[in-house]
């Protein structure tokens, strides 16, 4: 089924239950990539490790594309290839060399925690972009909610003042979401592609902006050669939280739109913690627990599911 046709079936009310369980499972894919982050931090530059990672992703994903399309490629076009240079800078280049920068600083808890308000972003860009994700003022208030919590979470860094490295890193990870929000509308607009192709074609853009620019910036070919556990992260990266993980994300925003995919930031900073915790001994500061609790708050407004709970008639 193509993206366009898929496109028209949007819901918006509750998520239902088998699609919560595609988006915990989306959510440990895109959690481990802050984990794989934080263990390629050590031994390789930011631009490098976005570089392989885009690479990597991009060579598995086009040969699934050429084996299921018994090497067919149609439907090619400047504006499309134009399209996928785009999205392919906003949902892949741009936040990931974003995020591999900013935690050479911060732990990958806390960078996934600063990827919650991508669902608020997304909502608010949805409304100023698109006719058939409006904000309602349930989604108003859950906005004003969460944005109080990255406020919170910024409060310390903040008092340091902008030349502080942990302010800028935080930052960065909030560029990011707001990457993934104007990335995430804007990837709607394309039609008549399936979620291989849609993949495949913005990752193969991403990696073919990001090698380029890592080449001529760090010059990896010069760069030690990577331990095996670099070796390991780099390919969980590509492989798991770039290739499989851009796959069921794209198939979730197809059928149900831009709002309801990026709910997923309400689970990735809890696979995040969990994986963090587990492989690198990482843990959350107390100070930043009212911030996390403000910004949960605010996505369990905006998908407005909990709220409908007891009710007659609701599920």
């Amino acid at each position: 089924m193509s993206a366009a046709r898929e496109t028209t079936a949007i819901r918006t009310g509750p998520v239902p239950a088998a699609e919560w369980l595609l988006l915990v499972t989306l959510s440990f894919l895109y959690g481990g990539a802050f984990l794989f982050y934080r263990m390629l931090a050590p031994v390789l530059p930011p631009l490098s490790v976005v570089a392989g990672r885009l690479v990597i992703a991009a060579v598995a994903l086009d040969l699934v594309l050429l084996a299921v399309r018994r090497g067919a490629v149609t439907g090619m076009s400047w504006r499309l290839a134009g399209a996928f240079l785009l999205l392919g800078t906003l949902n892949c280049a741009l936040p990931f060399s974003l995020y591999a920068w900013s935690e050479h600083r911060l732990t990958g808890g806390m960078a996934s925690i600063l990827t919650a308000p991508t669902p608020i972003l997304t909502a608010l860009v949805a409304h100023v972009l698109t006719r058939d994700e409006r904000l309602s003022a349930r989604m108003i208030a859950g906005a004003v909610c969460g944005l109080s919590g990255v406020v919170v979470l910024l409060a310390p860094s903040l008092a340091h003042g902008f030349g502080g490295g942990d302010l800028l890193s935080k930052l960065a990870c909030i560029g990011a979401s707001v990457c993934y929000a104007v990335g995430g509308v804007l990837s709607r607009r394309v039609r008549g592609l399936s979620p291989l192709q849609f993949a495949a074609g913005q990752i193969t853009a991403g990696a073919l902006l990001m090698l380029p620019l890592a080449a001529a910036v760090d010059r990896f070919w010069t760069l030690p050669p990577l331990p095996a556990r670099g070796v390991a992260a780099l390919l969980g990266i590509g492989l798991l939280s770039t290739s499989v993980a851009y796959l069921l994300y794209f198939r979730i925003l197809a059928s149900s739109g831009a709002t309801r995919a990026s709910l997923v930031t309400l689970l990735v900073p809890v696979s995040a913690l969990l994986l963090g915790g587990v492989v690198l001994g990482e843990g959350l500061p107390l100070r930043a627990l009212p911030g996390v609790v403000l910004i949960a708050a605010g996505l369990v407004v905006i998908d407005g599911r909990l709220l409908r709970v007891g009710r007659p008639g609701r599920i």
